[in-house]
């Protein structure tokens, strides 16, 4: 009998160790549909259409930044999303806000890291209403290889406690650790249209998976 015991003793363990390995469930932060979980402009600046996020005019200026966030905070996660970024007039920027936190002054800011959009920032990371800095920068050339002007794109952002990396269409483009143990490694997930330009933002298909979690990188 002792063999069959061990047997069953081993096979549990094995499941169970699969078990706790096994990865989370992708969550859809966005319906498609409406602004549940979400929070910002939207009698002005953001709106749904074709089942996407839009923000920003082709028509007329965007006169200063703005964020559509969710509700909730989240730390360690891969998030998955595309985007679309148009305009051609004035500074045409946009991102993707993570770890961060709505400000007061001006109240239409927010304060965190960026996964950037636009000229000169494409899949690069940026520290925004904070050291106002890029914090690790895309190779150029890479950039040329990759991105799809003016089309949709898949962006995915894998926050590992103080490891960041940001992937633009499949291939990694930042690899950056926080050294700074002050930086807070959770908060809001936010999208941006940068103020300045005649421009508009598409965002779609934003799922998120929670990974094991990391505070500590040493």
């Amino acid at each position: 009998m002792k063999p069959l015991y061990y047997f069953f003793v081993f096979s549990f363990c094995l499941y169970s160790c699969a078990v706790c390995k096994r990865p989370e469930k992708q969550v859809r932060l966005f319906d498609g549909k409406t602004f549940n979980g979400w929070e910002g402009d939207t009698l002005n600046t953001w709106r749904i259409q074709n089942g996407a996020l839009v923000g920003g005019s082709l028509a007329k200026k965007v006169p200063h930044n703005e964020f559509i966030s969710t509700t909730k905070s989240y730390s360690d996660y891969s998030l998955k999303l595309k985007f679309k970024l148009t305009g051609t007039v004035g500074f045409i920027n946009a991102g993707v806000q993570f770890h961060s936190q709505r400000i007061s002054n001006p109240s239409y800011e927010m304060t965190g890291y960026q996964a950037d959009l636009g000229t000169g920032y494409w899949a690069s990371l940026y520290d925004e209403s904070r050291r106002n800095k890029l914090l690790a920068t895309a190779n150029p050339e890479k950039i040329k290889e990759l991105l799809r002007p003016n089309e949709w794109n898949d962006y995915e952002v894998r926050a590992e406690g103080r490891r960041i990396r940001i992937f633009l269409n499949g291939e990694q483009t930042v690899d950056y650790t926080e050294e700074n143990l002050t930086i807070p490694q959770s908060g809001l997930i936010a999208l941006q249209i940068h103020g300045g330009g005649q421009a508009e933002v598409h965002y779609k298909d934003l799922m998120l998976q929670q990974l094991p979690s990391k505070k500590q990188i040493k």
